[in-house]
């Protein structure tokens, strides 16, 4: 194909190829040749252009396909308007001589049409270019035309509209003919004629005056003509020019158009009108005959008219506009509403045109005042519908007063009102639907009181009418029959007036059986079926509605080869009247009321209900279906041979029933067993299903011939043998060979496909070719469309199921379609959609492949380009539907092959055409679908480039279109949001919203001023400035309002607003866009929630964007949403204001220090919430309210009690609200949202109370002295306590409504079990009907109650008894406890005890019920809550009490605990868990040392020998897993520090893999929750007796050395990781223990300690396996346990000795760091006052430490950390010297005193002395002055053997002594300083 690619035609290329691929290669050219010419230089094209138009022209002469025809003669005419135009006239003559030529063999027409099409596509591209030469032109093709056959008056219409549209006014000549022609072809037999002949006559109404002035009734007359008979494409294009013209009509009256210059028929309003009644009313017949008819009673006027005439009004409504309907709303209802008025009887004279004209005004009402108005408008049409509904309830007010029964239902008031009642009442419920919570004012407005009185009463009239008596008579009649009365003896007696209700009772009896299992009806099988088959063979039946019974028994897909109707479009409301035929109405209520509660089922063909007599069939074909496949064989044969029967004994259009009947019963039969997997039974049970099928197949119904081929595959599925299923395809197969008719070979051949699909491809490539090889030859049959359609529809099915059996067919099947998509005419819009279902099908198959460059996928890729691209340029909208389905899925399989540019495009094109329809886009639904579903995908991966090349599209646009100016300027994105907004179809509205999250979610961030601008504009667009009151950001809320309006809206700014009057639901889509924003930014630069970082970066980057910059923007957006009439709009604007106060609560404003960048818009806030507090606001909202309330408290924004005054009292005046009991709430609504709203107003307290407690002990904590609360007040600062002070004043109402909420919600999380338990009539909050809705209210409030409530019990400290106590100023006397449990005043008074325990359990209860069962739902929030109530309950000794006493309810909770860890990843989760447990130990440890402390006090001192072992273990030390806490506690540690540290399980340790791992630093969220394990496991031995601490220990000791071990990381500057830190601390705790010295317990411990000691001194093993350990962090261990432990422990000669030599190589180690924390770890032992444990260190390690120092002495320190290492080794010698013995002493001054001379420096040396030196002379010196006089003799003795020592002495202080006054202080402070960091060493872990 890349030969194709050249300026012109490579005809040597292509003369070597087959027919086909010469086709393809010439239609690829000619693409290319279109792109080219358009980017080629016009000398370049001069150049060449005399040998391209040769070529054209040839190509021309070479009988084009329609596709290559078109495109032919778009490039000739793009040729011309770019090179010269001196050989157009030549070429026009060409193509006039063509199309003049006599030769009329079918081989030469392709020519004259291509001719056709060049002059229609020159003129328009060259328009008056072309001079005076279109004169002879169009008489030339009018001329033609009289001769021509429907294909060639198709193309001819359509190239006289382009003519028209390139001439324009210049034309006007040729006006008058072109009118008669297309006149003639508008009522053509050919639908695609009346179709082209309307696009024509649209054209011509742009210039020709007379079709909307003096000929405007004749016009209108042809297009009532042109309807008749019509198919849908016909109806959607001649409404278009019918409405159109009408329009212009009315325009032209204006002045200054083209019409007020001539003198020209003026056209009222008024008479268009009357105009369209007319046609509505009589149809297309002239007067006279429609007179004659009336006289006869013979006249009606054929349905696809009114369809037509109802379509026409809709367009005519939507070209005037929406500001027009608004104006002239009144006169067109009362016209609309005529059409069904007593004054025009004909409408209505049967009930068959009753129903279906009262649906064509539904539907006129619906899409004009439901798609065109804006919400305001509605209100406005909503309250002249009332004023209609109360004239209407008058006149029937009058007869209904008539009390003569017979004269009132007869009266002919009532028959001709209940029509236009029952369509007013339907728009008026629509409009109400649609506005939601907007249509208050409607509701409020009291000139609209009446409409609901009115709706009942019409409802009633409507009741009065015969078939609403039935439907009641046949349930009476149900009643009668449950009392064993005979029907057949009521029928005898009542006759004929009972024979509707008996049909209405047995369509009621089958339905009921349908939904019975059948076994419950089994011994009534056979009469049933009797039954069934005597009414689905009865002989009164006379109409054949295939359309209801047949599709449901059909496949969906196969539906599309059949009537349009059957699919899916915006006018399916009317059109699907058209499906059941002249003879039927559906679709009415008054066929069976009682069918409004029934939910529409997918896949309903024909609108329910229907009449009686088709329903009661509809229902006995579907239990026909259960009945037989349950039924036994031998009856099941003879009821099928009977039904067989029957068919064969009728004849004529009779039989067709029957037949129709029978085939769907049989059909419903085998869908059934199909879907049970069930049996057919013997094999003669085949021989009449296949009769009958045989029969269906062959019938001239095409809906029962795609059943019929349905059921005959379902019956190879069910039968299930091969050899049957062969024989089956070759009957088929026998059948396609022999039969010539059209009917046999289209229900074959889809019975071919169809085996196929139900038995998943059949597996034999035999049998695959023949299929495959008898529909090729089938699709080529040109005589025949359907017969291509089906055998193309079935080939699609083939290759579906087939899978990769088909990849050796896959290149001639490619070529089949693309030779048959270049030559059908497009007249034939059914085959190319076939074809493009084949293409679809093709490029699932091949798949993935796709993508690969061989030559052969690149040619097939090619192929499927090209097939593409023909089907894009088809006229027919389903085709092009197909064409961008197939380009999607080449787009997943092969993204790069596609060219994304024009697929977005042509995408953007269809869907924005600026049409003059309703909803500004294409008017097929399915091509919207299509067109949406595409750019769904498209966005997913490539969002950024779909919307530049949108952008790109409408600023390329040579048009000037409204709809691509507003694209330019809102880009596809608001472009879409408006679409949203105009479009009605929910799956369409779905997919919009999911390309827009995709959009958002993909380029929001990077383009965030053009998103949020988006969101603003449709907030902004429909705000209701004058009911809104805002709030200046920069003003006080009392201060100057005048500028509010302008801070909000943008509308004055003389441009037009982007979106008009949006509907409140798009309103709440771009609230909720404002929110996903927000979420998008969170998981982005964190400048964008950093004012600071982003006003920087903005600086340095003026692009450069960030939300934080727009917070004013998004607060503008949360307060104009949250203030708006809308419901729904409201809580979307409350989530987003809660949304921005969670995400900007904490940004400071870098301007005022100490402030947040929130706290300028607190007016705003405190104004957007207040509307939501007032009494008439529905209660979600008001919830909604509460939840952003309490945040906004909770934020810490507010810092000014006062502000934060206003926002707590919208909360108190919602308690008030929420108290005044059951009994006096609004009976608006649904009492569970009074639960809903009662609950949201406590939560919100809850958090506000939390909130208040955590910032009171967070002051009290850092300093105990604080200002008085009242101070702060003074002061306008919120104090710790001020929050608190604001909530405890109604602390006593709130304890008490909480634990009522309590009380109910453990109510209702009782299993269904205990349901019996449950209160009559409710709880405090919820009624017993409402238990299940309200115990969602609960789920969502339960745990902030629960938290608050053990806040409240705690500060009580369990002390209130009566939670009245403390609210002594209640405002009300009914508490909700009292609210429906009448009987608790009766209940004996509880003692406060009781009540303490009762509200515990409450507590723990409800805890416990949540935190073991956890849901998969439960939200973080919940879990954390719950666990803080469990802690705030452990904070408080009696409560503790309660569990430490209680040793099952302590395991059951530590169980509890153990699962929320092991089910929960989260660290706080885990790290409120593991303080729940330790504060259980705590409480167990409490309870241990009581019992000890009282058995002490009971027993007295002498008796001690003989007390009772109190703890765990007691005298045996076992520990029973289940029954023991500290077992519970060790194993909830365990699991903790192993899933932190998979090391320390036992397993892995003593696998040889593990054993050399390197220590390793925890993360922060680990390590906190390894330190909090450790401190757990340091407290158990406290909890045991001595025997059960001994059991305990050597676990305790493993899992803590083992932490210290795996984690002792050397750090920077010597410091500890925090988990050694932890695993030290833990290991003192241990250490220290009590049972370490207990009698019973020390010897066992003393053992297990050198064990632990051991184990710490291996892990400096000579093997060097833990070489990367830290030695400060082991020998800090070491330490703890010499000073912490008994001496015995460590005074062992062979543990003692290992020891001092860990400290002596570490003193040799060089690290600085080591070395001073060795000196200090050494002070600490030279210190400890035992001198079994110092002396044997002091004499093993001085000599060490001296020549250490002495080493100092000689090389002079040179760093800080050196003169720290000397200052540390003199504190030891110093300490050493104070602990010495006197005789010793002397000898250590006389070591130390000349270690410190050498450092002191004379006079001289001072001067020029490093810092570090002068550092080290001030320290020598100063602690020389110290020594010398605290031992004087020894320092004189010193002194006096060594004169050198003295001299150094005496002139350092000579030199110095100014220096030592100033330098002492400082070194008093050194000295203090070493002093604190061995103290806080000492208190952290010695």
């Amino acid at each position: 194909m890349e030969l194709a690619h050249s300026l012109l035609l490579n005809e040597e290329a292509c003369n070597q190829l087959g027919e086909v691929q010469k086709a393809e290669f010439i239609f690829d050219w000619l693409r290319y040749l279109e792109k080219l010419l358009l980017a080629t230089s016009r000398s370049d094209v001069r150049e060449k252009q005399k040998t391209l138009v040769e070529q054209l022209l040839s190509l021309l002469n070479s009988s084009p396909g329609p596709p290559t025809r078109k495109l032919l003669a778009k490039n000739l005419a793009i040729l011309y308007s770019i090179g010269d135009t001196f050989s157009v006239y030549e070429t026009i003559d060409k193509c006039n001589d063509l199309i003049r030529s006599k030769d009329d063999s079918p081989s030469y027409l392709p020519t004259k049409l291509a001719a056709v099409v060049c002059l229609g596509s020159l003129y328009k591209k060259l328009g008056r270019i072309l001079g005076n030469t279109f004169t002879d032109t169009v008489g030339n093709i009018l001329k033609a035309m009289k001769s021509a056959e429907s294909q060639g008056r198709y193309e001819i219409m359509l190239s006289l509209q382009s003519i028209l549209s390139g001439l324009g006014a210049a034309a006007v000549p040729c006006h008058r003919d072109i009118y008669k022609a297309a006149r003639s072809c508008l009522t053509d037999r050919s639908m695609a004629v009346r179709c082209a002949a309307a696009k024509c006559l649209l054209e011509l109404q742009n210039e020709a005056i007379f079709m909307w002035s003096t000929d405007l009734d004749s016009v209108a007359t042809l297009c009532f003509k042109s309807f008749e008979g019509s198919n849908y494409d016909v109806r959607i294009s001649v409404s278009r020019l019918l409405g159109t013209v009408l329009a212009k009509a009315i325009i032209s009256k204006y002045p200054g158009t083209a019409a007020s210059r001539q003198s020209i028929r003026r056209v009222s309003l008024e008479e268009v009108l009357d105009l369209l009644g007319t046609g509505f009313l009589r149809g297309s017949s002239g007067f006279l005959r429609a007179s004659g008819d009336m006289l006869k009673g013979t006249s009606s006027v054929s349905r696809d008219v009114r369809v037509g005439i109802t379509q026409a009004y809709v367009v005519f409504v939507s070209t005037l506009g929406g500001a027009w309907l608004e104006k002239n709303f009144a006169a067109f209802l009362s016209h609309i509403l005529s059409l069904v008025s007593q004054s025009h009887p004909k409408a209505t004279q049967t009930q068959i045109d009753a129903v279906c004209s009262r649906r064509c005004v539904s539907f006129i009402l619906r899409a004009t005042v439901g798609g065109l108005l804006g919400e305001k408008a509605q209100i406005a049409a909503a309250k002249d519908i009332c004023q209609a509904i109360w004239k209407l309830k008058k006149v029937v007010d009058a007869v209904m007063s008539d009390s003569n029964l017979e004269t009132r239902l007869g009266s002919t008031d009532i028959a001709a009102s209940q029509h236009m009642l029952v369509c007013a009442l339907q728009e008026l419920g629509n409009l109400i639907y649609s506005l939601g919570t907007t249509a208050a004012p409607l509701l409020q407005d009291s000139s609209a009181d009446n409409y609901d009185i009115s709706r009942g009463f019409a409802v009633f009239c409507c009741s009065e009418q015969s078939p609403f008596s039935s439907a009641h008579t046949s349930w009476m009649v149900v009643d009668c029959c449950t009392d064993d009365v005979r029907l057949s003896s009521i029928l005898k007696t009542y006759g004929s007036s009972l024979k509707t209700p008996s049909v209405v009772y047995r369509q009621r009896l089958y339905e009921l059986l349908i939904l019975l299992p059948p076994e419950t009806y089994e011994g009534d099988l056979c009469a049933i079926l009797k039954e069934l088959a005597a009414d689905l063979t009865a002989p009164d039946i006379q109409v054949a509605a295939s359309t209801f019974l047949l599709p449901p028994l059909c496949h969906q897909d196969d539906l599309l080869i059949l009537s349009p109707l059957l699919q899916e479009t915006d006018h399916r409301f009317i059109e699907e009247q058209l499906l059941l035929g002249n003879g039927i109405a559906c679709g009415s209520l008054e066929y069976d009321p009682y069918s409004i509660y029934e939910k529409d089922v997918e896949g309903d063909s024909v609108p329910k209900p229907l009449p009686p007599t088709l329903s009661v069939i509809s229902s006995a074909v579907k239990l026909f279906g259960v009945v037989c496949a349950h039924v036994g064989e031998t009856q099941r044969l003879l009821i099928l041979e009977q039904l067989l029967d029957s068919i064969k004994h009728t004849k004529g259009a009779r039989q067709q029933v029957v037949q129709l009947h029978v085939v769907s019963s049989v059909s419903s039969f085998l869908k059934d067993v199909a879907i049970s997997k069930g049996h057919l039974g013997p094999e003669e049970m085949r021989r009449p299903v296949l009769a009958l099928l045989m029969g269906a197949l062959e019938s001239p119904n095409p809906l029962l011939r795609c059943a019929a081929a349905a059921a005959w595959a379902r019956l190879a599925q069910v039968v299930n043998d091969g050899v049957f299923t062969a024989a089956l395809a070759q009957v088929s197969f026998d059948k396609l060979k022999s039969a010539r008719d059209a009917v046999t070979r289209t229900g074959h051949s889809l019975a071919l496909g169809s085996l196929h699909r139900y038995l998943g491809g059949i597996s034999s490539s035999q049998h695959l070719n023949s299929c495959v090889g008898i529909l090729y030859t089938l699709s080529q049959d040109s005589t025949s469309p359907d017969v291509q359609t089906w055998a193309l529809h079935s080939l699609s099915l083939i290759i579906d199921s087939a899978g990769p059996l088909f990849y050796t067919h896959v290149e001639p099947t490619l070529s089949l379609i693309i030779m048959l998509l270049l030559n059908v005419p497009t007249t034939h819009a059914e085959v190319h959609q076939s074809l493009g279902r084949c293409l679809n099908a093709l490029i699932t198959t091949l798949g993935p492949e796709l993508q690969g460059n061989s030559t052969y996928i690149s040619a097939l890729r090619t192929s499927c380009l090209l097939g593409c691209a023909v089907m894009q340029d088809n006229p027919d909208c389903l085709v092009q539907a197909q064409a961008i389905s197939c380009l999607q899925q080449l787009h997943m399989f092969a993204p790069r092959h596609v060219n994304l540019s024009s697929l977005v495009s042509c995408l953007c094109e269809i869907l924005l055409d600026n049409s003059v329809l309703v909803n500004l886009c294409s008017p097929y639904l399915l091509l919207r679908r299509a067109v949406l579903a595409c750019l769904r995908q498209l966005v997913q991966r490539e969002a950024a480039e779909v919307s530049e090349h949108a952008v790109m599209l409408a600023k390329d646009s040579r048009k000037v279109l409204t709809l691509d100016a507003n694209i330019r300027e809102v880009g596809l994105e608001g472009a879409l949001l408006t679409l949203l907004d105009r479009e009605t179809d929910q799956k369409l509205c779905c997919d919009i919203k999911e390309t827009l999250n995709h959009m958002l979610t993909s380029m929001a961030v990077d383009k965030l001023s053009f998103w949020l601008k988006l969101c603003k504009d449709v907030l902004a667009a429909s705000a209701d400035f004058t009911a809104v009151t805002c709030v200046d950001t920069m003003q006080e809320e009392e201060g100057d309002k005048g500028d509010d309006a302008s801070v909000l809206t943008t509308r004055n700014d003389g441009r037009p607003h982007p979106f008009t009057n949006p509907r409140w639901a798009t309103r709440v889509f771009a609230a909720e866009c404002v929110c996903r924003i927000i979420y998008q930014c969170e998981n982005a630069h964190s400048a964008h929630f950093d004012i600071a970082l982003a006003q920087e970066m903005k600086k340095r980057d003026s692009r450069n964007d960030f939300l934080v910059l727009h917070l004013a923007d998004l607060i503008r957006m949360a307060f104009m949403a949250a203030t708006d009439h809308s419901d729904q709009l409201r809580l979307s604007g409350l989530e987003t204001l809660l949304v921005v106060i969670r995400q900007f609560a904490t940004i400071p404003e870098p301007e005022f220090p100490g402030h947040v960048i929130l706290e300028q818009y607190q007016a705003n806030v405190g104004a957007a919430l207040r509307p939501a507090f007032t009494s008439e606001t529905p209660p979600d909202v008001t919830a909604k309210a509460c939840q952003v309330c309490s945040a906004w408290i909770a934020s810490g924004v507010v810092s000014d009690l006062n502000d934060l005054r206003r926002v707590h009292q919208l909360l108190v005046s919602s308690l008030t609200k929420i108290q005044v009991g059951k009994e006096a709430l609004s009976h608006l609504y649904n009492e569970s949202t009074s639960t809903m709203e009662i609950l949201a107003v406590l939560k919100a307290w809850a958090e506000v109370y939390i909130i208040a407690v955590e910032r009171c002990k967070n002051h009290k904590q850092p300093s105990k002295t604080t200002a008085s609360s009242e101070e702060c007040v003074r002061n306008g600062s919120i104090s710790s306590d001020g929050l608190l002070d604001l909530v405890h004043t109604d602390l006593g109402t709130l304890s008490r409504l909480w634990l009522a909420a309590l009380q109910d919600f453990a109510l209702l999380t009782l299993p269904s079990e205990f349901a019996s338990q449950l209160p009559v009539e409710g709880g405090a909050f919820y009624t017993a009907e409402t238990s299940e809705n309200a115990k969602l209210h609960y789920y969502h409030s339960w745990a902030l109650i629960l938290h608050a409530t053990a806040l409240w019990l705690t500060s009580t400290g369990f002390v209130v008894a009566d939670p009245d106590e403390g609210a002594p100023n209640l405002s009300r006397p009914v508490t909700p406890t009292s609210m429906c449990q009448g009987s608790s005043s009766e209940a004996t008074v509880k003692s406060p005890e009781d009540v303490y325990t009762e509200r515990f359990h409450l507590i723990l209860g409800i805890s416990v019920e949540f935190l073991c069962s956890l849901r998969s739902d439960a939200t973080m929030e919940s879990i954390t809550a719950c666990l803080h109530a469990l802690q705030a309950l452990l904070d408080v000794p009696w409560p503790r009490s309660k569990i430490g006493s209680d040793q099952e309810l302590g395991i059951e909770l530590l169980n509890v605990l153990h699962r929320v860890i092991l089910t929960r990843e989260s660290p706080s989760i885990q790290l409120a868990s593991l303080e729940v447990v330790r504060q259980i130990i705590c409480a167990a440890q409490e309870h241990v040392k009581e019992k000890r402390r009282s058995a002490e006090v009971d027993d007295g001192a002498a008796e001690k020998e003989t007390l009772p072992e109190f703890g765990e273990g007691k005298d045996t030390g076992g520990l029973v897993p289940g029954k023991s806490l500290v077992f519970a506690t060790l194993e909830l540690c365990v699991c903790i520090l192993v899933r932190q540290l998979p090391e320390l399980n036992p397993k892995l340790t003593g696998s040889p893999g593990v054993k050399g791992a390197k220590p390793q630093m925890l993360s922060e969220d680990g390590s906190r929750l390894v330190s909090a394990a450790l401190v757990i496991l340091s407290e158990l031995p406290a909890v045991c007796s001595p025997e059960g601490s001994i059991s305990v220990l050597p676990t305790i000791l493993y899992l803590t050395i083992g932490v210290l071990r795996e984690t002792a990381v050397k750090l920077p500057g010597g410091q500890l990781s925090s988990t050694v830190a932890a695993s030290l601390q833990a290991l003192k705790g241990i250490l220290s223990s009590p049972m370490a010295r207990a009698e019973k317990s020390r010897a066992a411990w003393t053992d297990l300690l050198r064990s632990a000691l051991t184990t710490v001194l291996d892990c400096w093993d000579p093997d060097g396996t833990h070489q990367e350990l830290d030695e400060v962090s082991l020998l800090t261990a070491v330490t703890v346990f010499i000073l912490s432990t008994c001496p015995e422990v460590t005074t062992i000669s062979c543990l003692q000795k290992r020891c001092i030599e860990k400290f002596k190589a570490t003193l040799g180690i060089n690290d600085p760091m080591v070395q001073i924390k060795t000196y200090q770890l050494l002070l600490s032992i030279f210190q400890y006052p035992n001198p079994m444990v110092s002396y044997p260190y002091i004499y093993s390690l001085v000599s060490p430490i001296l020549e250490k120092l002495q080493e100092i002495d000689k090389r002079k320190p040179e760093d800080t950390t050196e003169l720290q290492i000397f200052q540390e080794g003199i504190k030891v010698l110093e300490a050493l010297v104070a602990i010495a013995e006197e005789q010793h002493r002397s000898q250590l001054v006389a070591c130390l005193l000349p270690i410190l001379i050498s450092f002191l420096l004379d006079e001289n040396a001072l001067g020029s002395a490093t810092s570090i030196m002068r550092n080290l002379h001030d320290f020598a010196l100063q602690k020389l002055m110290q020594i010398g006089p605290q031992y004087s003799s020894v320092f004189k003795s010193v002194m006096a053997s060594s004169p050198p020592l003295k001299a150094r002495l005496e002139a350092a202080i000579k030199g110095n002594q100014e220096s030592v006054k100033v330098k002492i202080p400082t070194s008093k402070h050194t000295k203090n300083s070493g002093k604190n960091l061995s103290i806080q060493l000492k208190t952290n872990f010695l």
